[in-house]
């Protein structure tokens, strides 16, 4: 069981101990200031849709629900078949499947080359592999899911941008995956920082994802959350 899920399973008070004691190096660590992108995604007008794995989507979602030019996040599943994209079979790890987001954006106001850098900067580590944070296994690896031959240029190019400039004291281990598909999750699992604030998950780790998405990229942060 992975630790959000014990986490799900036990009393509040309990559960925040547990939160509390298990926090790894490597999340204390401040994340470097991502540049922008050298490419940059030349997109048509009208809405565009982008998918993320970085980790329990409970997280991601919240940041880029608080995006300007976001009108949809979707936590769900990214990477395996549709026939066991259900919650309890993709946390066994043996699936393929990723837990990830698919963001609704308007180009015209936020590309997906700065989706991008929210991606890097402040939404997850891009140098853990198989895991976020507390959660481990492959279903929460770092992945980039492109829809199209646009976005596969531009996170190419941005990975490749990042990679050269060494930011991080670890490689960066996000992998560039084939688009299968997505496969939303269980409706209890949407919008659950928006539901869920006092959470013990959400205040232990993904309060300070939000928080740094304030600091970090004010030109594109709203305090609004999108609901899905």
């Amino acid at each position: 069981m992975t630790l959000r899920g014990a986490l799900m399973s036990l009393g509040a008070t309990a559960a925040l101990a547990l939160a509390a004691c298990q926090q790894p190096a490597l999340a204390e660590q401040p994340a470097p200031r991502v540049p922008e992108a050298v490419i940059r995604a030349n997109e048509a007008s009208g809405l565009k849709t982008a998918v993320f794995a970085g980790g329990c989507y409970w997280g991601m979602e919240a940041v880029f629900s608080h995006l300007k030019g976001v009108t949809s996040v979707v936590s769900g599943f990214e990477g395996g078949l549709r026939a066991d994209a259900d919650y309890e079979t993709v946390s066994t790890g043996t699936t393929g499947h990723a837990e990830a987001i698919r963001v609704t954006y308007d180009p015209a106001r936020i590309r997906y080359d700065q989706l991008l850098q929210v991606f890097f900067g402040v939404a997850s580590d891009p140098t853990q592999l198989n895991r976020q944070e507390p959660d481990v296994g492959p279903q929460y690896r770092n992945a980039l899911v492109p829809i199209g031959p646009e976005q596969k240029r531009v996170a190419a190019a941005y990975i490749a941008q990042l990679k050269a400039l060494k930011l991080w004291k670890r490689p960066i281990v996000t992998r560039i995956e084939p688009w299968h598909g997505f496969y939303p999750g269980p409706a209890e699992h949407q919008d659950f920082a928006l539901r869920n604030p006092r959470h013990p998950y959400i205040l232990r780790w993904d309060v300070a994802r939000v928080d740094a998405l304030k600091r970090t990229f004010p030109q594109w942060y709203k305090p609004d959350f999108t609901p899905n």
